[in-house]
């Protein structure tokens, strides 16, 4: 899973992660990325909202705005995405 910080449509970082670990579901490795993409970036966790939910789920992509964190952020979105399964 690929996540990206992006500003004013610039990506102002990134990072790529991966969980082969087996007998995780889907959504228990897409959660335990998440985390990790986030503490590599030095981000609190995101609120996912139902329309996340539903576009993640749709097309394995979602980003997270401003709104989804309980901090203030320096940054526009988080984008998420599945490279592969």
């Amino acid at each position: 899973m690929s996540g990206s910080i992006k500003r004013d449509n610039r990506i102002i970082a990134e990072t790529v992660v991966t969980d082969e670990t087996a007998g995780k579901t889907r959504t228990k490795k897409v959660l335990d990325c998440l985390n990790e993409i986030c503490m590599e970036l030095n981000l609190q966790v995101p609120i996912w909202l139902d329309s996340q939910i539903r576009e993640f789920q749709r097309s394995s992509h979602t980003s997270f705005g401003r709104d989804s964190f309980i901090e203030e952020t320096d940054f526009d979105f988080l984008e998420i995405q599945v490279l592969e399964e």
